[in-house]
């Protein structure tokens, strides 16, 4: 039988009928999936504001409300009271802020010598960088403290922003998707018409991946904003970052957990903020990467 032969199978109010209903159950368990997911990931946040508008004896009922009380502010004013907040939010904003400039910056720049630049060592120099992954940064602590205080820097903010200048991860991140979004020949086209190869990364490489950079930075962000190790052995007491800060809410016997997560609310804010600026690169880094092919 030939395909002329073949005869054509129109499709019945029934057959349509099943295929929609199909959809709709398909539908249905991805956006339920999609908001369990998301009420559990916010669930903790709530939690937190939610013990934080109240006082502790929430913690002792058997079941706790699900509405925030009106103690928040009183709770906020606490927390500003026993520990220097402001100067800590300050000093983690400088340290996170500095820290991810420079991350994203040496990152991209490395990325790009490492990916597209041919030069003798590169695979070895690039297997170094990818081995000190493997290094617990615990072994680390003692001769960076001595170079610290060789340096003069501890106690100030120095200390906590030099060593994490540039990170192997970040390294690896960028090299990856520039070797996958940046072509060889968009990179000779723009040699033929005269630009330097500094400006060849600003003008190409850049702009290609700026999605994942905007990952990177705000995963850097991150992860300096939550830093708690390092600045706590380093720095003053009347120097702290936010993390150290917040540990000292919880210090003694007694722990007032509706002054630790009124804190703990306070702190979690310009993650948020980081998070909506940095959104739509992220999305936009996603959807290419979903349909690249």
């Amino acid at each position: 039988m030939t395909a002329l032969s073949v005869p054509f199978r129109r499709r019945t109010p029934a057959s349509r009928g099943r295929r929609g209903f199909a959809d709709r159950r398909a539908r249905f368990w991805i956006y339920g999936l999609l908001t369990a997911f998301l009420l559990g990931s916010a669930f903790p946040l709530y939690w937190s504001f939610l013990v934080a508008s109240r006082d502790n004896s929430i913690l002792t009922e058997k079941i706790p409300p699900m509405l925030p009380g009106g103690n928040f502010l009183d709770n906020a004013a606490r927390v500003f009271d026993t520990v220097p907040f402001w100067k800590a939010m300050g000093n983690s904003l400088i340290v996170g802020g500095v820290v991810t400039f420079t991350t994203v910056l040496f990152s991209t720049l490395a990325g790009f010598a490492f990916a597209k630049l041919r030069f003798r060592g590169r695979n070895a120099l690039f297997v170094f960088v990818v081995a000190t992954l493997a290094v617990p940064t615990q072994l680390g602590i003692i001769p960076l403290y001595i170079a610290m205080a060789d340096y003069g820097w501890t106690g100030t903010l120095w200390a906590v922003m030099v060593p994490n200048l540039v990170t192997a991860i970040g390294v690896f991140w960028m090299r990856q998707y520039t070797v996958q979004v940046v072509p060889y020949e968009l990179i000779e086209a723009a040699r033929v018409d005269g630009c330097s190869m500094i400006r060849v990364y600003w003008h190409v490489c850049l702009p290609a991946v700026r999605p994942a950079a905007a990952f990177l930075a705000m995963f850097t962000f991150m992860m300096s904003w939550n830093d708690f190790m390092w600045p706590l052995i380093v720095l003053t007491p009347d120097n702290p970052t936010i993390q150290v800060a917040l540990e000292k809410l919880q210090a003694g016997y007694y722990v007032d957990y509706s002054l630790v997560l009124a804190g703990t609310t306070l702190a979690t804010i310009p993650i948020l903020i980081i998070l909506i600026l940095l959104g739509r690169q992220i999305v936009a880094g996603i959807m290419q990467g979903a349909v690249k092919g």
